[in-house]
């Protein structure tokens, strides 16, 4: 048996709780317009994607910086519905940020993006140091 020490203080669990989005009407999670992100690293270079349906190229902002990689996007839309006596205006805003600081083994000049079927791909390769060694053979002497 170990003791394991835990700091549970009820109070910031309570204000968590209380103060949690959907407690003030109805708002379901702050995160949801976050794009899911896969990452996944081959020999040569790595693969990032996010699935962001729905959108067109020129809707995102991708630009590195410093070695962070930052997409963003913001889609402003206003529907007007005008019937007798009345006037509809419907505004909607769908937007979010991603960040994603790089390795330093990243040649962040050569990264390349590309939006297919609502998955926002980038290709990171790695720098020509970064990649491994090809096996070689070493005679004695």
């Amino acid at each position: 048996m170990s003791i394991v020490k835990r700091n549970n203080l009820v109070f910031p669990g309570l204000m968590n709780e209380i103060f949690k989005p959907d407690w003030f009407g109805g708002m379901e999670n702050l995160t949801s317009n976050v794009p899911a992100v896969n990452i996944k690293e081959n020999e040569k270079d790595y693969e990032l994607e996010l699935a962001v349906p729905g959108h067109k190229k020129d809707d995102f902002n991708i630009e590195v910086d410093k070695d962070v990689l930052t997409v963003s996007l913001e889609v402003k839309s206003e529907e007007t519905e005008k019937t007798e006596n009345y006037t509809r205006r419907e505004f909607s805003l769908n937007s979010f940020k991603r960040a994603f600081t790089l390795p330093e083994s990243i040649d962040s000049d050569k990264i390349d993006a590309t939006y297919v079927d609502g998955i926002l791909k980038f290709t990171l390769p790695k720098k020509e140091e970064a990649l491994p060694k090809p096996k070689r053979m070493i005679e004695l002497s």
